[in-house]
């Protein structure tokens, strides 16, 4: 396996710091790897890693603002936007791996805010199947009933908060640090019933309604503070046309006790899950099966 570290260029010429996992032999299909948010490219990849050993080649990348992927230092955080992750970040990428693959079929593989970005991307049909791991719909009002005041309370008051006096988002604050702009448009969308939105309110969808390959949603059973199982069918919801199913993966069933928002895509998650996820690709993309299942 090859680790190549580069760098892409956004849509409107950001910088974004890439890293692409090649397998030893021709890759049989190239996956985008989608990042929560404020998560740096370097978590993902263990899993890079594991798929490229079955054959498919893997590019991890940060979003703008993000790990490296920094604006110049006259830019200010102010101006980022999280949108911007999906229609010129996640898009451009999109573009370079089919110019750098020509022919071979590209999935998207996104994570919790990385299956949102998806469907803002105007190419996002140039990946013929995604998966999505605790990805949702952001609005408050999906999460249970004990957690809506503590969630609203994120939204309307610790998010801007945070901007107001430190003119960013700390680590602290949401586990990852947010610029300004990114965590302002996060949080407006997160008080909003139809949470991704324009300035004036109406829900932005004409890219989601675009989509139409095969999409698996995983909702992760103890993941109850980031993406419940609503919050997880709300955001398929969001891709009406495309063949969506939603799963519930359960703990138990691969011998763990937790592994809530973050643990799936750990070095430490069972082989098998990520090989339940690996066998999803190669079925929804069509390709023979001929790399073993891990034993």
């Amino acid at each position: 396996m090859r680790e190549i570290h580069t760098t892409l260029e956004s849509r409107d010429g950001h910088p974004l710091a890439a890293t692409l996992y090649e397998p030893e032999d021709t890759p049989r299909a190239a996956v985008q790897v989608n990042a929560a948010t404020g998560v740096p490219r370097r978590y993902y990849a263990a899993y890079a890693k594991f798929l490229a050993e079955r054959g498919f080649a893997v590019l991890t990348y940060d979003y703008r603002g993000i790990g490296q992927s920094v604006w110049p230092q006259q830019v200010s955080g102010a101006s980022l936007r999280m949108r911007h992750w999906g229609e010129r970040d996640l898009a451009a990428t999109l573009d370079w791996l089919q110019a750098r693959y020509p022919g071979l079929p590209v999935a998207a593989v996104g994570h919790s805010a990385g299956g949102q970005m998806l469907g803002l991307a105007d190419n996002n049909h140039l990946a013929r199947a995604a998966l999505s791991i605790a990805s949702q719909s952001g609005y408050w009002g999906h999460w249970p009933q004990r957690l809506r005041p503590l969630m609203a309370a994120l939204w309307h008051v610790v998010l801007p908060g945070s901007v107001a006096l430190f003119g960013k988002v700390p680590a602290a604050v949401m586990g990852a640090e947010l610029p300004a702009g990114v965590a302002l448009q996060w949080a407006s969308w997160c008080r909003h019933p139809d949470y991704i939105t324009h300035r004036s309110g109406q829900p932005i969808r004409q890219h989601f309604a675009a989509y139409r390959g095969p999409m698996r949603f995983y909702a992760i059973a103890d993941d109850v503070f980031y993406a419940p199982l609503n919050a997880v069918q709300a955001l398929a919801g969001f891709y009406r046309n495309a063949r969506t199913e939603v799963r519930v993966l359960q703990p138990a069933d691969h011998g763990l006790r937790q592994i809530s928002h973050f643990g799936f895509f750990r070095p430490s998650m069972p082989g098998a899950a990520w090989q339940e996820t690996a066998d999803w690709l190669v079925q929804a993309l069509r390709l023979p099966a001929t790399h073993p299942p891990v034993p």
